[in-house]
Formats: structure tokens, C-alpha cells, sequence
């Protein structure tokens, strides 16, 4: 691959992201939910059991003062709470509530109407495709977005 076609598909590859990170959220806002790109990227790791602001700040990566700044706008608006730590006295476990979980719920529906209309382009077998690619050259753990 030349030096150019890598360029363009490292283009193609930020520009599909970005452009399904920002209709992902209009979805959750067209759905009643008020927020921003980064409680979706927070929400991803506190589901299922939660996580302590560390290891929210450690996903998003940024500082543990960021991440709890963002867990005190996200208590405000009631989509998540902290709960005591059940293995560690001295940490607060930050968990989805319900509200919480109703808008990761728009948020896969969201999602689920983009690839819809990449599967309407591509072909349903070519989005699966892309899909299993990308899973094997894509590195496992935190989904850490760049801000």
C-alpha cells in the first residue's frame, strides 16, 4: 500500500467515525436525552457493573479530575449515581441509572440506524464483513476517543 492510499484510509476510517460519533448523538438528543459525544464514550464503561472515576479517567484518557467533573455533570442530570464500592471501603462505584441506561438504549438505537443505512449502500454481507475486519485489526480495551 502506498504511502497516499494509507493517508486515505486513515481519512476514511476517522471520517466514518466521526461522522457516526456525531449522528449517534443527535439520535440520543432527537430521543429526549440532553449531552454530549462523552457521556456515550463514559456510558460504555460504567455498563454493566460500573467503574470508579479512575477507571473512567483511564478509558477516556484523561485526568481523574476531568473524569469526576464529568461524573458530577452526570449525576446532575440523573443518568448515573455513586454507590458504595463493594470490595473497597475507600472508593465510590459510579453506576448507570436508569435514565442512564434509557439513553445508552437511544444510543444503540441511533447506531443501529446508521450502520442500517450503510448496510442499504454497501449491502447487509459487506457491512458484516467490514465489521469482522475491522475487528481483527482493531485493538481490544478502552474505546478512548480523542478530544
Amino acid at each position: 500500500m502506498q504511502n497516499s492510499d494509507a493517508l486515505s484510509l486513515t481519512a476514511a476510517l476517522l471520517a466514518a467515525a466521526g461522522e457516526l460519533t456525531r449522528r449517534i448523538n443527535e439520535g440520543v438528543v432527537a430521543r429526549g436525552f440532553d449531552g454530549r459525544p462523552a457521556y456515550g464514550f463514559a456510558f460504555t464503561r460504567l455498563a454493566p457493573d460500573g467503574a470508579t472515576v479512575t477507571d473512567l479517567a483511564a478509558h477516556l484518557g484523561v485526568t481523574k479530575q476531568a473524569a469526576s467533573q464529568l461524573v458530577d455533570e452526570l449525576v446532575r442530570k440523573g443518568y448515573v449515581e455513586r454507590r458504595a464500592h463493594p470490595q473497597d471501603a475507600r472508593a465510590r462505584l459510579v453506576v448507570l441509572t436508569e435514565r442512564g441506561w434509557a439513553c445508552t438504549r437511544a444510543a444503540e438505537e441511533a447506531a443501529a440506524e446508521v450502520v442500517a443505512e450503510w448496510g442499504a449502500v454497501l449491502g447487509e454481507a459487506e457491512v458484516r464483513a467490514l465489521a469482522g475486519r475491522l475487528g481483527r485489526v482493531a485493538p481490544g480495551g478502552p474505546l478512548k476517543p480523542a478530544w
